[in-house]
């Protein structure tokens, strides 16, 4: 099985104001789309990490089937939230996926998973990185042998550390699209893929 850690609890600084997670893409806001994405692309266990504007996003995810978890020290970098959600997960992978990823589809979630748990039994340290066209992207799958590296990993922006330190356990998965370089961090971002985003009538 594998858990997707959403990360969800930074401030969107480079966003110059808005919380991007609640920006409207189409019919939803940011967050709700790669969150759908990601439950329609099979993934068990689904864990999202919050911190900047916690509350308001707990009421949207209500109906949701996921667990939230808080990261009191979301001002620290990602690597807090990646740990928090580590702490809470049962999979034997971690999928940790960056929130506003909302092109990546959920037949790409299901190629990543199925990549996963092909290479799990081959290699249970395996990890499992996305890439298109040789440039790497997002998300990154650990198998849970990384448990306790993840969680005393010291390094704030992330655990590109212990990628580097393990690469004969790197297994490439190539990619049909751009989607897994495709994040919204700059106003520019999000008005580009907001513009061509499909919109569903309203009832």
């Amino acid at each position: 099985m594998i858990t997707a850690i959403i990360l969800a609890a930074g401030l969107s600084s480079r966003m110059g104001g808005p919380n991007k997670l609640l920006l409207p893409m189409g019919n939803k806001t940011v967050l709700e789309t790669t969150i759908q994405n990601i439950l329609a692309g099979g993934i068990e266990e689904l864990i999202l990490v919050l911190g900047h504007e916690e509350e308001k996003i707990r009421k949207l995810m209500k109906d949701l089937p996921l667990l939230i978890v808080s990261n009191p020290d979301y001002g620290n970098g990602i690597t807090s939230s990646i740990q928090q959600g580590v702490r809470k997960a049962t999979g034997n992978g971690y999928m940790i996926c960056l929130a506003d990823m909302v092109s990546i589809t959920p037949p790409e979630y299901e190629l990543l998973r199925s990549a996963f748990q092909k290479q799990w039994p081959v290699d249970s340290k395996c990890i499992c990185v996305a890439r298109y066209q040789n440039q790497k992207g997002n998300p990154v799958i650990f198998s849970s042998h990384y448990r306790e590296a993840i969680l005393q990993h010291r390094n704030v922006e992330g655990c590109k550390g212990i990628v580097q330190a393990n690469q004969e356990h790197i297994h490439w998965i190539d990619m049909p699209t751009n989607h897994v370089l495709m994040d919204l961090d700059y106003p520019a971002d999000y008005e580009a893929m907001n513009s061509q985003w499909p919109r569903k009538p309203d009832c």
